[in-house]
């Protein structure tokens, strides 16, 4: 479950999560555990140029993964969306250490830039790459529900 939500995507993580565009997609970033900021200063940030270029570095070595089996699913009886993809694997992990992963929308999957990627979810995630396989299990990545 995400750490936090970016400030930018409150209120449009079902729709994003939805996939709505021809080209779209989630994609994940690794961020390093070396100058990564706090969640007051992370959750501002509007695109992910921005959070990389801020004192937050993403770990190259590992690289991005896009998100698969995205789903965004009505839970009815809990009053929310549940926002779900399948697990994501790095195999043979390599570089720094890791303390998050950020997810990220990317209305064109074709091209585009970072300034182009909006900032959903923020996980803290500890690693330390070792050359093994590291897989990220996820459920529900994140949930929308309704202020009340």
């Amino acid at each position: 479950m995400a750490n936090i939500v970016f400030n930018i995507a409150l209120g449009r993580l079902a729709h994003y999560a939805s996939l709505p565009a021809t080209n779209d997609g989630l994609v994940m970033v690794p961020i390093e555990t070396s100058g990564i900021v706090t969640d007051a200063v992370m959750r501002d940030y509007d695109d992910l140029a921005a959070l990389l270029a801020g004192a937050s570095n993403e770990q190259t070595t590992m690289g991005r993964k896009p998100l698969t089996g995205v789903t965004a699913t009505v839970d009815d009886a809990n009053d929310r969306v549940n926002l779900d993809a399948a697990d994501v694997t790095w195999t043979a992990a390599g570089g720094n250490a890791i303390s998050a992963v950020v997810i990220c929308y990317d209305p064109d999957t074709t091209g585009g830039t970072d300034a182009d990627l909006i900032p959903l979810t923020k996980h803290d995630v500890t690693m330390t790459p070792d050359g093994s396989d590291f897989t990220l299990t996820i459920a529900d990545f994140a949930r929308a529900t309704s202020a009340a």
